[in-house]
């Protein structure tokens, strides 16, 4: 990469490299030969993993009787891959995190153990303390197999000055939230006029999984549904599959936004305060207020007739174990319901609280951008449950692969839909690999 990436992947590395040194260090204050160790994976790094071992600290000083002990994998295939040969071996550890929209994949091999809803009852944490489709994310057959500490929604940061010079803010000093195409593009345009630049900045060139948080969450506004039935025939609408590529076409014109921009391009012209709208995750508010830029945050205008905001959210899971201590899987609900209601400090690296007396609390109102778009809470739409999808997956880099042509060339649209078809077919009709038994999920 030639260009100067702000985001939370390059925040204080060097403090989390220290941190992680520490953890594995297993030193503790209650670490005294009868303190319990708990193993905790996740994959998280940057400021992200920071944060999360400042609520791991938080929790190991509250309960001197055991001593969480995190390791940090790398993203992406990588950690996925080790988590599910530890699971499938028995011998994982006692707390890990996954994204919710992996889970359903690592279920039906037995990779995961689920949680006791009895157990966390006592703790506070059940099904009225998370938003609808935060539980509904985390329940696959029945059975709650993750706990969701927060949503990481895609969502529309912008820059309050340029977006006020342009006319583009409301009487509250809000970004205005068009209701069709045309009124978005002409209001970037107006923005556009301000900056000299682009009035958006969104990246997409070569990024499969950038071209995906938009147009899912474009077809979504449609009204539209896109199931994977496992060994059948994914069921999609066409019509709104193909306007929705038509319309991304259309956002990079050269004024709007750059015609071939990457994500790492468009992350530089918004920090350098050149567009006044950016279309990213959530997780680049922290190093945006960092830059000085003066960011408000909102959820994408619902375009196409209704909300919808695509999101993932960072889950803990139970990795399977042969022979589970109980008292060390007792101490890991422990350790679940503190993180949670001390979620208020994640919140600031942008992500949204899963646990709703977080979000509920006073303190969180005061917090801003992030309250700007709680309510983002109650319209998340996950990826289509499949083995093969999810953060992370192949599945995002085919689909750009799939449409990228069409949405840089503003042609083809219609067949990029039946190549996607093509495509998700192909692989419902393939086992999960995850699955030792090589049955369909």
């Amino acid at each position: 990469m030639t260009e100067l990436r702000v985001n939370r992947r390059s925040v204080l590395a060097g403090g989390l490299a220290a941190a992680g040194l520490a953890a594995l260090s297993g030193c503790s204050p209650g670490q005294n030969g009868a303190a319990r160790t708990l193993q905790f994976w996740h994959l998280l790094s940057g400021g992200d993993g920071i944060a999360l071992q400042g609520l791991i600290d938080d929790v190991n000083s509250a309960h001197p009787e055991f001593h969480v002990r995190p390791t940090v994998l790398a993203w992406g295939a990588p950690y996925y891959t080790k988590l599910s040969m530890a699971g499938a071996g028995g011998r994982a550890p006692e707390l890990a995190v996954m994204h919710s929209s992996r889970v359903p994949g690592y279920v039906p091999g037995g990779l995961l153990d689920p949680w006791d809803l009895s157990r966390f009852s006592e703790l506070g944490v059940d099904e009225s303390t998370f938003s609808e489709p935060v539980w509904n994310s985390s329940v696959v057959d029945g059975e709650l197999y993750s706990v969701a500490l927060d949503a990481h929604p895609f969502i529309a940061l912008y820059n309050t000055d340029i977006c006020g010079q342009a006319g583009a803010l409301d009487s509250d000093g809000l970004l205005l939230r068009p209701s069709d195409p045309e009124e978005f593009r002409e209001m970037c345009r107006e923005i556009a006029g301000v900056t000299g630049t682009h009035g958006l900045s969104y990246g997409f060139i070569g990024d499969g999984q950038q071209m995906w948080r938009l147009f899912y969450t474009l077809y979504c506004q449609h009204g539209a549904e896109m199931t994977f039935p496992p060994g059948g025939q994914v069921e999609m609408d066409p019509e709104a599959f193909a306007a929705v590529l038509e319309f991304m076409h259309s956002l990079a014109d050269g004024e709007i936004a750059a015609q071939r921009g990457t994500i790492d391009v468009a992350i530089a012209e918004f920090a350098a305060q050149r567009s006044g709208i950016h279309f990213t995750g959530v997780w680049e508010l922290p190093a945006m207020q960092d830059a000085g830029v003066p960011v408000g945050a909102t959820m994408i205008p619902p375009l196409f007739g209704g909300n919808a905001v695509y999101a993932d959210s960072h889950s803990f899971v139970l990795p399977h174990q042969s022979e589970p201590d109980e008292q060390a899987r007792s101490d890991t609900y422990t350790v679940v319901a503190d993180l949670l209601k001390s979620s208020l400090t994640w919140a600031a690296a942008g992500h949204i609280p899963a646990y709703l007396p977080i979000v509920e609390d006073p303190a969180y109102a005061e917090l801003r951008p992030q309250a700007e778009y709680a309510e983002a809470a109650d319209y998340l739409v996950y990826d289509p449950v499949a083995w093969f999808t999810g953060s992370g997956s192949n599945f995002v880099q085919q689909f750009g692969q799939i449409v990228g042509g069409a949405v840089v060339s503003g042609s083809g649209y219609d067949e990029a839909a039946e190549d996607f078809r093509s495509y998700v077919n192909t692989m419902l009709a393939q086992p999960n690999p995850a699955d030792p038994q090589g049955e369909r999920s």
